[in-house]
């Protein structure tokens, strides 16, 4: 044996791991991704954060993030889009949307949370010149959450008063009634035959049930506008404050409570769901009412309106943008499996939307045969359908308080998760952004939600005064609209075309063992970016002045919207901007800097930044 050969091989391994390391360290953040090369890495070394709390199980992320995805809106939203825009046709622009443009990016979040187990503000060390996206996801959340848990607080305000000795939207005899309050009481054959009596009533008359949500719980009749907010309604703040109590209960100690909480708040709806659609095939009037539902037209796919609702709908209902998302995933161990958690969440999500269309039809068809009119009169989404329409229809069945109970127990269910989500986006983004000042400081995680939930509370009850419903609808119109699609736009530019995909694909290997495939790929980098700017520059040039019920909204209050939403858009460029001028070097390493991983920063201005501009970085798929 050559003495001398033992020496060479251990030179040239180890110069050759050398070489290796340094390759590594430019292909992926923090450490290697490639197993192929590395083998088996500890989890741990890919965050900063080794003592980062982890869900208590993989079914506590999954049903945070399912209670997330189905909300209100699946409820409320859904199946009036699908009737008035075809039925069953509905469906197909409904599916190519999901398909190609919500689910990717969920699917995004998901490993981007779940490989940085960061916060939605500090993951963007990957990628520092985009940090404002993160501000952006965050203010964003936290802007919804100020009239969000104001429908749980009218939802509680229902459920109280539907164990009253008898419902108080049934009748016209309350001191909140007017003149114009109608009980409609026919039925059957007599409906029918005064069906066109009925639909001229219906224009000139309010239902009792109107009028109580109007009048009783809103008191709209004490404010004329903006002009006159009033002073908050006693019986809101409070329930406001018990909505407030409970999402801090769920949310002080962190995953380790929100994920038992989801438990009951994520499964409960859908066995209240399914009583109530039991219930409702019991019903005069419900068969036609699903056939109102589900009749396809489709002459209506020629609409480019049907195909925006489409867009709009899946969009918002997946939740991509919010930074929700991101912050849940940050809890996941390493080795999670979120491909199959965006798989399983997408088909529970969609499976909820037209499930709550079959329930809410019953009883629209019911009210549709029980007052004679079409269902044209009585179908409509939003509050309306919630707190005007249900309340009527259920008001006239046997044990009437069991099924209001029922139902707005189930709204509270629905939406508590998707609350807590949002405020824990905030919570996370920003403890994770500023953690040298909570670091080392007891109770530092109760005191800074405890804070949060009061700023929140703070400003949700100006939505409880008589004037509230008009703030209300300025912020439902501007909080989430065009800024939550320019934060998952830049998310996907982002991530796309400056971390990059191969590096991105080598983070999903390294987690969950398989790379991406084509499709996800190129959904990422294309389609799905450009299905936003679209319905970004449809909402741009198809905006309509500010209008609710009767009452127009004053140009000043419009700008209040504008600046709301921009607010949150413009952290983008200002952050991209202060990122760059904080970066010392010339122009050309300040830019690749700010579009590097910072633990690559080093590296890039010893190697004189040739690899951070290669083409093929810009054009992988």
């Amino acid at each position: 044996m050559n003495v001398n050969s033992t020496p060479k091989t251990a030179s040239w391994f180890t110069e050759d791991l050398h070489v290796q390391l340094e390759e590594d360290e430019r292909e992926s953040f923090v450490l290697s991704t490639s197993s192929s090369q590395a083998g088996e890495v500890d989890p741990d070394s890919y965050t900063a954060d080794d003592n980062r709390e982890t869900w208590g199980s993989n079914t506590d992320f999954l049903l945070s993030i399912i209670g997330f995805a189905v909300d209100l809106a699946n409820v409320w939203r859904f199946p009036y889009l699908c009737y008035r825009n075809g039925g069953g046709a509905f469906l197909v622009p409904y599916t190519l949307m999901l398909v190609f443009g919500a689910v990717p990016l969920f699917y995004m979040e998901l490993i981007l949370g779940q490989f940085n187990r960061q916060g939605p503000v500090s993951l963007w060390r990957i990628c520092p010149l985009f940090k404002g996206v993160g501000f952006c996801a965050v203010l964003v959340a936290f802007y919804v959450s100020f009239y969000y848990n104001v429908i749980l607080a009218w939802a509680l305000y229902f459920l109280g008063s539907s164990i009253s000795s008898e419902l108080p939207w049934v009748h016209c005899n309350n001191t909140w009634n007017t003149e114009q309050c109608w009980e409609n009481m026919g039925n059957g054959s007599i409906a029918s035959v005064n069906a066109s009596l009925n639909k001229s009533m219906h224009n000139s008359k309010n239902t009792p049930a109107s009028e109580f949500f109007n009048r009783a719980v809103l008191e709209m009749q004490w404010s004329n506008g903006l002009h006159e907010m009033g002073y908050p309604k006693w019986q809101l703040v409070v329930c406001l404050l018990v909505i407030y109590s409970l999402l801090y209960i769920s949310l002080f100690k962190g995953v380790k409570s929100s994920g038992k909480v989801v438990w009951v708040t994520a499964t409960m709806p859908y066995v209240v769901l399914t009583i109530l659609l039991i219930r409702g095939l019991m019903l005069p009037g419900a068969i036609s009412g699903i056939s109102y539902y589900l009749n396809p037209k489709l002459t209506k796919l020629k609409e480019t309106q049907v195909w925006v609702d489409a867009a709009v709908q899946i969009f918002y209902s997946v939740g991509a943008g919010f930074g929700v998302h991101l912050s849940y995933a940050s809890y996941n161990t390493f080795h999670n499996n979120c491909y199959r958690d965006c798989i399983i969440t997408t088909i529970v999500n969609c499976f909820t939307s037209f499930f709550s269309g079959f329930v809410i039809f019953t009883y629209l068809g019911y009210m549709s045969h029980k007052q004679g009119v079409h269902i044209n009169e009585v179908a409509t989404e939003g509050p309306g359908l919630v707190f005007q329409v249900y309340p009527e229809a259920v008001a006239t069945l046997p044990g009437s308080h069991l099924w209001s109970v029922l139902f707005f127990f189930m709204l509270i269910m629905l939406g508590l998760d998707s609350a807590m989500g949002g405020l824990e986006c905030v919570i996370t983004g920003l403890m994770d952004e500023f953690s040298n000042f909570f670091k080392d400081k007891k109770y530092s995680r109760e005191i800074f939600t405890l804070v949060i939930i009061i700023m929140s509370f703070s400003v949700a009850t100006i939505n409880v005064t008589p004037g509230g419903i008009y703030m209300f609808h300025l912020f439902d119109t501007y909080s989430a609209g065009i800024s939550l699609l320019c934060s998952a736009l830049f998310e996907a530019v982002a991530v796309s075309w400056f971390y990059g995909l191969d590096r991105f694909s080598q983070d999903v290997e390294a987690m969950i063992g398989i790379r991406p495939g084509l499709y996800w790929r190129i959904c990422w980098k294309f389609i799905s970016p450009s299905f936003i700017i679209c319905v970004v520059m449809f909402g741009l040039f198809d905006h309509k002045p500010l209008i609710y019920n009767d009452y127009s909204y004053p140009g000043w209050a419009e700008w209040v919207g504008w600046s709301l939403a921009l607010s949150s858009i413009l952290m983008i460029p200002l952050v991209a901007i202060i990122q760059i001028v904080k970066t010392k070097g010339t122009c050309k390493e300040k830019l690749a800097l700010s579009i590097s991983p910072i633990e690559e920063h080093e590296e890039i201005r010893r190697t004189k930044l040739a690899s951070r501009f290669k083409a093929k970085h810009w054009l992988y798929v």
